[in-house]
């Protein structure tokens, strides 16, 4: 999948969004999309994924890239899975089949703000049990370049930050088999 160049959300059209955003269910949502990174820039849409302890989302890239926030260069365990919420990935990407551009694994219809899952919390999806990160997630130049400086500074501003808008970190806790549709609870 390769970035298009479709027309950028404006300032209006996102702040438009946050009604819509801030009413996604707080206990009970949905898995919307699965997104597998086989390499750099490419995504492979997934109607089932699995979650593994090892190496987060089987088949995705995250294991093999390096991280300067660990002592010896590996990949951060605190990154294993980005997740996005689907009503943000929807205001700032337009339509579903837009949303993997953003590079995250996993789209939930579920509010990730940091109000309502702090650090620590756990989620089921599927059979797989996975625990939200303190590690920030923000938006980067690859993520204004396919979306727009505008929506760089939407999800990086501070309701942005507060909703949790360019999405959360999390790892897996409990291995299993997750699909699109499945229920995505929130545990503790």
């Amino acid at each position: 999948m390769t970035a298009d160049h479709a027309r950028h959300r404006t300032p209006e059209e996102l702040e438009a969004a946050l009604d819509h955003i801030r009413q996604a269910p707080a206990d009970h949502g949905t898995l919307k999309l699965i997104v597998r990174r086989p390499a750099v820039d490419e995504r492979e849409v997934l109607d089932t994924g699995m979650l593994s302890l090892d190496e987060g989302l089987v088949g995705d890239t995250w294991n093999r890239r390096g991280s300067s926030k660990t002592p010896d260069g590996g990949p951060l365990l605190d990154a294993q899975l980005n997740i996005m919420n689907a009503r943000a990935a929807a205001a700032v990407a337009g339509p579903i089949e837009r949303w993997a551009l953003a590079g995250d694994q996993l789209y939930i219809d579920l509010d990730i703000s940091l109000e309502t899952l702090p650090a620590g919390t756990q989620l089921a999806i599927g059979e797989a049990v996975i625990e939200v990160t303190a590690e920030p997630h923000t938006g980067c130049g690859k993520f204004s370049r396919r979306f727009g400086l505008d929506a760089l500074r939407f999800v990086n501003s501070p309701i942005g930050r507060a909703l949790n808008l360019r999405g959360i970190n999390a790892r897996v806790i409990r291995s299993g088999p997750v699909h699109t549709g499945d229920a995505v609870t929130r545990l503790s």
